[in-house]
């Protein structure tokens, strides 16, 4: 432990003096002991020294006053002054100056050399020093050996929080990853923030509540993380690849039943047990971060896929019926894709248990996603949706069927018999209203209208014909990916 002045007095070989006032405190750590015989050291103090002097040019009043200021201007923790000299004892002046400016003086005998007293101050620096890097290295063992027996980043956290005496939150991709204060948010002003390197923009940081303790240890933890964060990443990316090919097959009805439920446990999916889908539509080049993206702590008993669909990838969380109210978990998926800048609609597919229970929730979530909203409820399962679940009906081929002459058409002629379409049935048939939505003259659309009726045997204006259009175009909405 560094040394004071008070210890110093304490130490019987050195037979110190306390000269200065009973209130000037004698507490303060001593850094570094500086001798000295100018009559203006500021300049060469750093602070927190122990100046000792034989006041070799302080041979008048106004010099004596003068270097007692300027040792109280450098911050020293105080003066210790040679007797037998050039002074027989201390001067007077000088002690009346300390006094005024609450510097302590101790009187050292012409028999005590400056270096005994130096010496026994760098001794305990430097123990102190050694003390301090033996302490670093066991609370590096520690954190080490709590993130790799198994503990992970929750067990280094609470390890880390114990020796920097703070509560702590580590951030990724704007959502907490682990906490040791939960229901806590971080912010600038009680928080201190230390950025975390993974290589990454993934925005990860560790949060420290004000006031903690750091000796050193948060740097090494900080490498820790960084590491650990950058594992967790490629183990979200394949672990979410594998779980959106075994909910791309279900979705598609390519397995029997046992094999369905036997891949869904593999997983961690109980299929005996209720559970509902989120789902979140992004665009292809957002492939990388729903693939590694964090979820928020009320999810983490989900299980994420990533789904490839044609020019977008979906996330599909699989939720226990157990972990929470669906809308409420919607919300925190849709505040965690927001961080990150995506903005698609989160969709909520019904509870329920079994695999094809699976397959109508998926494909509620995916109908729930088209209506707009931020967070999407999920209303009763739909025809489209029940046929798309269904086993045995081709709808997707069916809908091919129906809609390959446009979709060819618009093609080859850069039309929009499709988006023509799409707005005539949405709009119930009016073809007043279409042409007011399109920007076209109601003949131009009612010719459309015909071309439609040409090109695919069905009449938008009769409604057995109109019903099958809007299945196709559903259909061709909503059918999983190939």
């Amino acid at each position: 432990m560094a040394l004071s002045l008070a210890d110093l007095l304490g130490v019987p070989g050195l037979s110190l003096k306390n000269l200065g006032s009973v209130r000037t405190p004698l507490t303060a750590a001593i850094d570094w002991v500086a001798v000295t015989e100018l009559e203006n050291p500021q300049s060469f103090l750093s602070g927190g020294e122990l100046v000792l002097t034989t006041g070799a040019r302080q041979g008048t009043v106004d010099a004596q006053r003068s270097f007692v200021r300027q040792i109280k201007r450098a911050g020293a923790v105080g003066i210790g002054f040679g007797v037998g000299f050039e002074h027989a004892a201390v001067p007077a002046a000088l002690l009346a100056e300390a006094d005024r400016w609450a510097v302590p003086v101790v009187e050292v005998p012409y028999s005590t050399p400056f270096i005994a007293i130096g010496k026994l101050v760098a001794d305990a620096r430097s123990s102190d020093h050694y003390a301090k890097l033996e302490r670093l290295l066991r609370e590096h063992q520690v954190l080490a050996r709590a993130l790799l027996t198994g503990g992970g980043l929750p067990a280094l956290l609470q390890k880390l929080s114990s020796m920097v005496a703070a509560d702590l939150v580590i951030t990724q991709f704007g959502g907490e990853v682990a906490t040791t204060a939960p229901g806590a948010i971080p912010d600038d002003g009680a928080w201190h923030a230390v950025a975390l390197s993974t290589g990454k923009r993934d925005s990860s940081t560790l949060w420290l509540r004000k006031p903690f303790h750091d000796d050193g240890i948060v740097d090494y933890a900080r490498g820790l993380i960084s590491i650990e964060l950058n594992n967790l990443v490629q183990r979200r990316h394949t672990e979410r690849q594998i779980a959106g090919q075994v909910i791309a097959d279900i979705s598609r009805g390519t397995l029997d039943a046992a094999d369905s439920s036997a891949r869904l446990e593999n997983l961690g999916i109980a299929t005996t047990a209720k559970n509902f889908v989120l789902l979140v539509r992004a665009e292809e080049s957002q492939f990388t971060t729903l693939s590694t993206i964090s979820l928020p702590i009320k999810l983490e008993t989900a299980v994420a896929a990533v789904v490839r669909s044609e020019g977008s990838q979906e996330l599909v969380l699989v939720v226990p019926a157990q972990a929470g109210d669906p809308t409420e978990l919607g919300r925190a998926l849709s505040h965690q894709m927001h961080n990150v800048g995506i903005t698609a609609p989160v969709g909520i597919g019904g509870t329920y248990s079994q695999a094809n229970g699976l397959r109508w929730s998926y494909f509620e979530a995916r109908e729930a996603a088209t209506r707009g909203l931020e967070v999407n409820a999920p209303e009763r399962l739909s025809l489209t949706s029940l046929l798309l679940a269904s086993e045995d009906v081709p709808m997707a081929d069916m809908a091919a069927e129906a809609l390959g002459p446009l979709t060819a058409f618009d093609a080859s002629h850069g039309a929009e018999l499709v988006d023509t379409l799409e707005t005539y049935l949405r709009l119930n048939g009016s073809v007043a209203a279409v042409a007011d939505a399109l920007a076209l003259h109601r003949n131009t659309v009612r010719y459309r209208l015909t071309q439609i009726a040409e090109l695919t045997g069905y009449d938008p204006a009769l409604t057995p014909d109109r019903v099958q259009l809007w299945l196709a175009l559903a259909v061709r909405r909503l059918s999983p990916p190939a």
